[in-house]
């Protein structure tokens, strides 16, 4: 009975010591996402609105834009952008991410897998782990990002993108991260970045946006596409960099509450073979009386 009791004690301090850790890392993961959110906060609307221009330009302009950046080709070489997290304890964040990824390949890319013709950019360590360990085509430049999470940085991995797409390097691009809502929610996503896509107007008789161009529309075009995008690109690894940190604080808070159930749990279970431990002992010492008064 005593190496029963001396077990539950010991589980009990072990769970205690794991709910310690879980308390802290859920401080840690909050006090960055607060950081996380208000980056992605203030950045959302200036990129919608940017984004928000460019399919309207793209989509309005009559005649061919001259910009290869929104040129449409017959889709052979494939380039996948996956954002994942460097670290885990965040739920099912990182899995999910993948699982987006691998279905976009399967359903849009499937023929062009098969010939060798899809390759993956992975942000974060997590995704760069699973995808060189189960074989795919990777590039891995810049699966470190997160080390230095600047914009000037993150431009340089848009370039890989944005240049392979206008070298004919690759015919597509698709970026899979999450968006950020909140602590608890997060919307994963895999959007084409490249071409630019037309929004098809739904809106019979609506206007037109009309733009004045200063100076040409072509010459300004060419400069602000870029730009465009490559803040596009920041704003999915901005959503995912604060989505991350919300799945860890939730994952963190829902093991710290587990803790607590499994240690009431053991304490319950300790209390009552303690219980027993002292009602054994107690017949003992009446019985052994009894046998020592006859």
């Amino acid at each position: 009975m005593s190496g029963q009791l001396k077990e539950v004690r010991n589980r009990i301090k072990s769970i205690q010591s794991g709910q310690q850790i879980t308390k802290a890392m859920k401080m840690v993961s909050a006090a960055k996402l607060r950081r996380a959110q208000d980056a992605i906060m203030l950045m959302r609307p200036y990129a919608v609105k940017l984004q928000e221009m460019l399919q309207n330009i793209v989509s309005n302009s009559e005649g061919n834009i001259d910009t290869p950046l929104a040129a449409q080709r017959q889709i052979e070489k494939v380039l996948i952008v996956v954002i994942t997290s460097d670290r885990g304890l965040c739920g099912a964040f990182n899995s999910n991410l993948i699982k987006t990824a691998k279905r976009v390949i399967r359903e849009k890319y499937a023929e062009q897998f098969e010939q060798g013709q899809v390759e993956i950019l992975p942000i974060g360590k997590k995704g760069y782990d699973h995808f060189v360990q189960n074989g795919y085509k990777v590039n891995d430049r810049f699966w470190q990002l997160f080390g230095n999470l600047t914009f000037d940085h993150v431009k340089e991995a848009a370039a890989v993108a944005l240049q392979g797409f206008i070298n004919g390097t690759y015919d597509a691009v698709e970026i899979v991260y999450s968006e950020f809502k909140n602590a608890a929610t997060q919307i994963f996503v895999a959007e084409q970045f490249l071409p630019i896509a037309k929004v098809e107007s739904t809106d019979k008789g609506g206007l037109k946006a009309d733009y004045i161009f200063e100076p040409e529309k072509d010459t300004l075009i060419a400069e602000l596409m870029p730009k465009i995008l490559n803040t596009q690109f920041f704003k999915a690894i901005l959503d995912s960099h604060a989505s991350e940190h919300g799945a860890r604080m939730t994952a963190m808070d829902k093991a710290t509450e587990n803790a607590s159930e499994l240690l009431r749990s053991l304490k319950i279970s300790y209390n009552r073979a303690r219980q027993a431990a002292i009602t054994t002992e107690l017949t003992e010492i009446v019985s052994g009386a009894a046998a020592l008064a006859n």
